[in-house]
């Protein structure tokens, strides 16, 4: 099975489409009303679906961003600055990876995720105006408060679990999750040699923030996930949507 699309509601799926085409390189296909932006091969797409608009993220809610992992975050930088995009500036966080935010029109939040730790980037990794000629949505990002009924859900599914990034200074850990027989170079999930590794996965791969015993609000604008290969709708450990594609 394959993680296929992130489905989210929007106000103009047009123009939103074309944001994610001209900005960040993904291609656009039309299906009806919908419109399904992504990057060529195994990682999933974005399906964005009419019916939805003033959409506002706080760190309360269920849904939370896409991450994008890429050669090299400070030539994705340069670029979407000059195309006048506002954008976080780039910088190792913790032991965990070297990134950016911003925002697409519509609030979502992306992250910029480099494939390298800072320092670690290859020579030459992207070429200047097309730095996002190798890049993949990574993650979906959820958050929640009870990691435990999360695993049971995820193992139901078949997915692996990939890597655990305890993130202390700022109270949640991490936890990542894909449809893959792969396994990480260290088989202890907490090691950060893994995340390196994890980065460069060429699929999507489903990331909890786990901050213990909290409760998070439901986000009316996302619409769930679509998995290639799944028989039968489902309902996760929040109550959110898993459909076929």
């Amino acid at each position: 099975m394959r993680m296929a699309a992130l489905r989210l509601r929007v106000a103009d799926p047009d123009t939103l489409a074309a944001f994610y085409r001209e900005t960040l390189g993904m291609s656009v296909q039309i299906e009806g009303a919908n419109r399904r932006v992504g990057y060529p091969g195994q990682d999933a797409d974005l399906l964005l679906m009419p019916g939805g608009g003033g959409y506002h993220h706080d760190r309360g809610q269920r849904y939370w961003k896409i991450g994008i992992t890429l050669p090299d975050v400070d030539l994705a930088v340069d670029d979407l600055r000059q195309k006048g995009v506002p954008v976080s500036a780039p910088g190792q966080f913790l032991d965990i990876g070297y990134m950016c935010h911003l925002n697409d029109p519509e609030g979502f939040v992306i992250e910029l995720l480099q494939q390298d730790f800072e320092g670690n980037r290859p020579v030459g990794a992207a070429s200047p105006g097309a730095s996002f000629a190798k890049a993949c949505i990574g993650q979906i990002t959820l958050r929640t408060g009870d990691i435990a009924a999360e695993a049971a859900f995820c193992q139901f599914m078949g997915l692996s679990l990939l890597s655990m990034q305890d993130v202390e200074p700022y109270g949640f850990d991490l936890h990542f999750y894909a449809f893959t027989s792969d396994k990480p170079p260290n088989p202890d999930l907490w090691a950060v040699e893994n995340r390196e590794w994890l980065w460069k996965r060429p699929y999507t791969t489903l990331e909890f923030q786990h901050v213990p015993n909290a409760q998070f609000a439901p986000v009316p604008d996302y619409l769930g996930v679509e998995v290639e290969g799944l028989a039968d709708p489902q309902k996760d450990a929040f109550g959110d949507p898993w459909l076929p594609t």
